[in-house]
């Protein structure tokens, strides 16, 4: 399983407008919503919400992976957003995230997005990839990246 597998560049946001954490999470379940990925917006929110109730998804060094099984997910999916300015999203390193990955999949998934978020995470440790998702310059580059991963 490969990350680009589920992510194209309809799920790519270059510019979040959000200013918190509760608005990323919408604003980046909007972006599967536009891409029939879900079927219910409102209750892919209501899990995303009950998600982060457990712990904070804000990995730290700028990133955040929210993650989110239901039934109203048609197909596991990924999207990507970037925030210049910076989300304070409760990281563990107490800094602003930049970076977003959300995951979704269906309720019936066994561990396909415990094996997305090891992948992501992998590379996300290192600097090189997150200043490179950083400095992209549009959503064409930043699947040229992810598919490299």
């Amino acid at each position: 399983m490969e990350v680009n597998e589920f992510i194209n560049q309809n799920l790519i946001k270059m510019n979040l407008v959000s200013e918190d954490k509760d608005s990323v999470i919408k604003e980046m379940i909007e972006i599967m919503a536009k891409n029939d990925i879900i079927t219910d917006k409102e209750e892919v929110i209501k899990k995303a919400m009950e998600r982060e109730e457990k712990g904070t998804t804000g990995v730290g060094k700028g990133v955040a992976i929210p993650h989110v099984k239901s039934d109203a997910v048609k197909r596991p999916a990924v999207a990507f957003g970037r925030s210049d300015a910076g989300i304070d999203y409760g990281s563990m390193d107490e800094k602003l995230s930049h970076l977003f990955f959300l995951i979704t999949v269906p309720e019936e998934s066994h561990d396909e997005h415990l094996k997305l978020l090891a992948q992501l995470s992998r590379n996300l440790v290192h600097d090189d990839f997150r200043d490179s998702l950083l400095e992209a310059k549009d959503e064409e580059e930043i699947m040229s990246i992810l598919e490299n991963i």
